[in-house]
């Protein structure tokens, strides 16, 4: 019997013909892999741009019922961005749940490549191998660069230890100040970032929107570079072009 991410046991039913996505990239992932299979997903997933499913509210806050209602033979989760209780209330309702866990780029693509195979019974995606192959074509020699990473502005919150988006910033020359840090997603003053001595603000626009007018003029001594959220934190078929991306964003 195969298991998800975080050992679950996972029984699916006879044939995976409808699924529901509670989880943006992995949305994206199966709308880009096997559209036909996508019944349902959240009101924030975004891509592929048109996507045409029932919505089913937020990843912290699902229609469970509603989503019981669309008889999934699969719910696609994450065990960061869904609540266990969302998880088990599903289980308990003999809805199938696979659950990711994914905290370096390494782990994106192994996750990615079971839950095709094991969750989804459907071919590996071509564009999971020219991910790998761009990622593998922008590794750095070296870290050159020490950068803040805020996420949220009221309060202040940054990156800290073991995140995906800081491995794949980590990737491309730029070091979080604060991955020692023993929080995932620590609260911290504006004054204690300013004495962080980082050289370099990355600013996403998500889950915060940071933009031109509200960022950068909060560190007016370091330089900020504005990256795109969904090429810094998705893993999914954003991971193509998000090395070139999130470089040029970041000056390289």
């Amino acid at each position: 019997m195969p298991t998800d991410d975080l050992g679950a046991p996972f029984t699916p039913h006879d044939a995976v013909r409808r699924v529901v996505s509670l989880v943006p990239s992995l949305t994206e992932s199966l709308a880009e892999t096997a559209p036909e299979l996508l019944v349902g997903a959240t009101d924030w997933c975004t891509h592929p741009e048109g996507l045409s499913v029932r919505r089913l509210r937020g990843t912290k806050n699902p229609d469970v019922a509603a989503i019981t209602d669309l008889r999934p033979d699969l719910v696609l989760a994450n065990e960061e961005e869904n609540r266990p209780v969302d998880i088990e209330a599903l289980r308990s309702a003999g809805v199938p749940v696979w659950v990711t866990r994914i905290r370096t780029l390494d782990e994106a693509f192994a996750s990615l490549r079971r839950m095709f195979a094991s969750a989804c019974d459907v071919p590996e995606p071509a564009w999971l191998d020219a991910a790998e192959r761009a990622w593998s074509a922008a590794a750095p020699v070296t870290v050159v660069r020490q950068a803040l990473i805020p996420i949220w502005r009221k309060p202040w919150m940054v990156l800290g230890r073991d995140t995906f988006a800081g491995d794949v910033l980590l990737r491309l020359g730029v070091r979080n100040v604060y991955a020692d840090h023993p929080e995932r997603y620590p609260k911290v003053a504006l004054p204690e970032l300013l004495a962080a001595g980082a050289d370099l603000v990355v600013l996403p626009d998500e889950p915060y929107r940071f933009t031109a007018e509200d960022g950068p003029g909060f560190f007016p001594a370091t330089p900020a570079a504005l990256v795109s959220g969904r090429h810094l934190t998705w893993y999914g078929p954003s991971l193509v072009e998000a090395p070139a991306a999130l470089l040029a964003a970041l000056g390289r």
